[in-house]
């Protein structure tokens, strides 16, 4: 079940977190660049996020102890920026920004290419992406939420990766992670139905090997079990009357 179907001034607020959102990450964005520390983006996304009358959502959400994930190349999901950890020419990285603003949520994420990177992984970015919008063009107001996922794992596959199945998209609203869950594999047909003012995140997770993973001993970061690369992308919409309204579109 959907908990909300965003009426206008609901709407409003969702919009505005969304645009906060998209403008951390794109900040954070400018600021890649091989040798920098991952803790680096945790101190931009944080300081940013406030200068925007904003807190971020991830910081201390079930004792997550940054502002952003970061992840890098064979993490998946839910990396955390380390003073150790330094961005290295051809790396991979998904930045992961989550607004709370005036109580409501935008939740982005992007794969950002660090220098030059491989053909290989090049191809894996372009993937995530095209997935993303796959998933986001298939969102129209009287289909499943189904159709979601069964465009993007036959994007996918066609392209000889794989999708991550362990972690999907969520609802969001007035809290981070609300239900539904949004797989990013079908088959269509199944879930509920899409009505004008849903409100959820679509954010799939593709591998360039096989989509198993493992958590770490640290409780949170989501790595590849084969140790292939793995990116990700992410936007926050809403179902409009003719499809999908993009709330966290960089600007």
């Amino acid at each position: 079940m959907f908990p909300l179907l965003l009426d206008p001034n609901s709407l409003r607020g969702m919009r505005r977190a969304g645009r906060s959102a998209a403008a951390t990450l794109s900040g954070a964005g400018r600021i890649l660049r091989p040798g920098l520390r991952t803790a680096e983006i945790d101190r931009f996304v944080r300081r940013d996020t406030a200068r925007r009358g904003g807190t971020p959502a991830q910081l201390g959400y079930h004792g997550f102890p940054a502002s952003v994930c970061t992840s890098r190349n064979q993490v998946v999901c839910h990396g955390i920026p380390s003073p150790s950890e330094r961005l290295e020419e051809g790396d991979l990285l998904n930045v992961d920004v989550t607004t709370c603003l005036e109580g409501w949520h935008g939740d982005t994420s992007r794969t950002f290419l660090i220098g030059a990177p491989s053909p290989e992984a090049r191809h894996l970015v372009e993937v995530a992406e095209r997935c993303l919008w796959a998933g986001i063009e298939a969102v129209r107001p009287g289909r499943r939420l189904g159709e979601v996922g069964a465009a993007i794992e036959a994007l996918a596959r066609a392209e000889g990766c794989s999708v991550v199945t362990d972690f999907g998209g969520h609802g969001i609203g007035r809290a981070m992670h609300l239900p539904p869950h949004v797989s990013h594999v079908g088959p269509a047909g199944r879930g509920p139905v899409l009505v004008e003012g849903m409100c959820f995140t679509i954010e799939p997770m593709i591998n360039l090997g096989g989509p198993r993973t493992r958590i770490l001993e640290d409780g949170w970061t989501v790595v590849t079990e084969d140790g292939a690369l793995s990116a990700q992308f992410e936007h926050t919409v809403r179902v409009g009357a003719e499809g999908a309204e993009v709330l966290t579109r960089a600007r």
